[in-house]
Parts: C-alpha cells; sequence; structure tokens
C-alpha cells in the first residue's frame, strides 16, 4: 500500500520489461497532447522512466499551472492551446505522439464546445503530425449498452453511442481514422474504460459513497475498471501496433464487475453495512478487455487488489481529485 501521493506515483509510473524491449525497438521522442488530465503525468513519467535517455514533451494549456508536475521528472513542458491550429503547427516534431484531449463533462447545455474539441482539433493534429506514430485516446461511450449476462463488445462490435458526448467521441474516432488512411499516418485507437488511481475512478466513487454512509445507486448494475498504471503501460505499449487504417484496443480489467457486490465488499472492509438502492438494468456500459490484454498486457493489479487498495487510501483519508465518474449515467447527458 501507499503512505503517499509520491509513492503512489512512483507505482502508476513504473515502466515493464514489454515496455523498455519496446521502447529500446521503437527509436524517436514521445510527445504527450493534452497532458494536463488525469492521466498525464502519471503517464508522460512512464515514458521518461521508459525511455530515459529521450525528450519527453508533455503540450496543454495547463491552466492550473501545472507544468512542474512534468518539469520537475525530466519531461519537458509547453504551453499549447491545442484548438489553435497556429499554436499546434508550432510543437515540435516528434516520432511518437499521444493524443489525449477530450471533453467530456460539461457536454450537455455547450455541445458545440465539445463536438469542437473532440471532432475538429484531432483534424489539426493529423496534419501537423501526418509522419508519426499516433496513438489516440478514445473511450468505451461508443459502445451500446451491452446486456450485462455478456463479456461486452469487443472491438469489432459496431459503434452505437448513447448521447452527445458518445456520438463526438465516435466522431474523433472518425476523424483520425480519415486522415491514416488519407495521409497514411499509422494509428491506434485506446477504447477506455474507466482507469483507477485511488484519488478517481468508480472504484473510488462507490468506495468514499459506501464510506460516508450514503446510498449508492446499482441501477447501472455492472462496469470495469483498471489500474491507471497498467492503463498507462498498455497506452505506450500501442505504439507497436500501430496501423492505416487505424488499429482499435479496449483498454480495461477482464472483469465484469457488479456496483452490488464492489459496494458490499467496500462496506466489509469499511466494517459498515452498504446501502444499496436501485435494481440493476440488464444493460450497462463495459466491455471485452481479451484482445487488448493479450496484446498490450499483462495486468500488474487485479481487480481485488485495487479494491483493497481504494479501501485503505479512503480510510486513511487520502486525498481525492473529486472527479467523479458518473459511471451511474444512462442517458449518455454529461
Amino acid at each position: 500500500m501507499f503512505a503517499t501521493e509520491a509513492e503512489l506515483e512512483l507505482a502508476l509510473s513504473e515502466p515493464t520489461a514489454e515496455l523498455t524491449a519496446m521502447f529500446a525497438r521503437i527509436p524517436g521522442d514521445i510527445l504527450l497532447l493534452g497532458a494536463a488530465g488525469k492521466m498525464g503525468p502519471s503517464l508522460a513519467r512512464l515514458a521518461k522512466r521508459s525511455a530515459p535517455d529521450r525528450r519527453v514533451i508533455a503540450a496543454s494549456r495547463f491552466s492550473g499551472g501545472t507544468e512542474s508536475e512534468f518539469t520537475n521528472h525530466g519531461i519537458e513542458a509547453i504551453r499549447c492551446d491545442l484548438l489553435n491550429e497556429a499554436e499546434v503547427a508550432n510543437l515540435p516534431d516528434a516520432p511518437n505522439v499521444v493524443y489525449m484531449p477530450g471533453r467530456k463533462f460539461g457536454s450537455t447545455g455547450d455541445a458545440s464546445t465539445t463536438w469542437a474539441i473532440n471532432c475538429l482539433l484531432p483534424s489539426f493534429v493529423c496534419r501537423r503530425f501526418r509522419s508519426s506514430r499516433i496513438v489516440a485516446f478514445s473511450t468505451g461511450n461508443v459502445y451500446p449498452f451491452f446486456p450485462t449476462d455478456s463479456q461486452g463488445p469487443s472491438e469489432n462490435e459496431p459503434p452505437n453511442p448513447v448521447g452527445e458526448y458518445g456520438m463526438s467521441a465516435l466522431g474523433r474516432e472518425r476523424m483520425f481514422e480519415h486522415f491514416s488512411k488519407s495521409l497514411g499516418i499509422p494509428v491506434a485507437i485506446i477504447r477506455l474504460n474507466y482507469a483507477c488511481d485511488l484519488r478517481y475512478g468508480v472504484l473510488v466513487d462507490i468506495a468514499r459513497t459506501v464510506f460516508a454512509g450514503e446510498p449508492v445507486d446499482a441501477t447501472m448494475g455492472h462496469f470495469n475498471t483498471i489500474w491507471q498504471g497498467d492503463a498507462n503501460a498498455m497506452t505506450l505499449r500501442a505504439f507497436e501496433h500501430v496501423a492505416v487504417p487505424p488499429y482499435v484496443f479496449n483498454v480495461t480489467g477482464p472483469r465484469v464487475m457488479s456496483v452490488r457486490d464492489v459496494a458490499t465488499r467496500f462496506g466489509e472492509l469499511f466494517g459498515r453495512p452498504a446501502l444499496v438502492v436501485g435494481t440493476e438494468a440488464p444493460t450497462a456500459l463495459f466491455s471485452d478487455a481479451r484482445h487488448g490484454i493479450e496484446r498490450l498486457g499483462p495486468l500488474r493489479v487485479s481487480e481485488d487488489r485495487l479494491i483493497e487498495w481504494v479501501a485503505e487510501w479512503v480510510r486513511r483519508g487520502g486525498r481525492s481529485l473529486n472527479k467523479p465518474t458518473h459511471f451511474e449515467v444512462r442517458s449518455g447527458r454529461f
């Protein structure tokens, strides 16, 4: 278990043998776009620790003044409004680009901004980095809700998103697909479902609700999740699988988890009953992780261990990012 956030950050950015070996085969600097979000700092540190002699660059608006999260670890930080095509054009060349920008929350009531960020911005990036390999983040929200007695949709399932956010996320994928095919850009798309780093994630949402003695809504009764350290490693390993047209990976944990069971387990760990309300719907938002794990894994942290880590973090009063996932939303409105 982690006594401090510094220890947690070290674990989130711990290189794997597979990742270190991959970077020995794949040359070039690494540029992370939109790196100031929840995953960006630890992902950038993982890249630097896996390839310490490379130039690793983080580009973002850094509106919270968070450059030091990168520069303190030997990572260059460049302020850039990625919606400004001229600023994107001035970014340094890099053979390996991780694309992280995306907008989800706040989409309801301001859908046009969400569509601009999710669909216009990729066109700037693809034209600027047409000679690079690109690993682009997407989301499991491009899939329809799936029956909870199944493994979930595989990468071969036709997208059918619910709500404008999910539709704009699919639009982002289609933009990368278009430019990959028209400009010959090798791309991998990461459909991520619920990374968890103890300070945020579905497990954190459920744990904090149970710890506070508040009711947990089980209507969206199932989900999957993954330790962010594993999601980080899988994302970077996707550079070895970029293709034209893009290669798509589901990145999440292998288990379809029950909200009711997870809440009950947290209640046991906290020594207090879990109050679960609502009736589980027959469908939920989750995905089949088997192919991604086979090609980009292995995973180092199981869901059971992650639950125990989250419980201990919450019980000790560990810091929260206060960024709830809103996993319980079924309308697609965020």
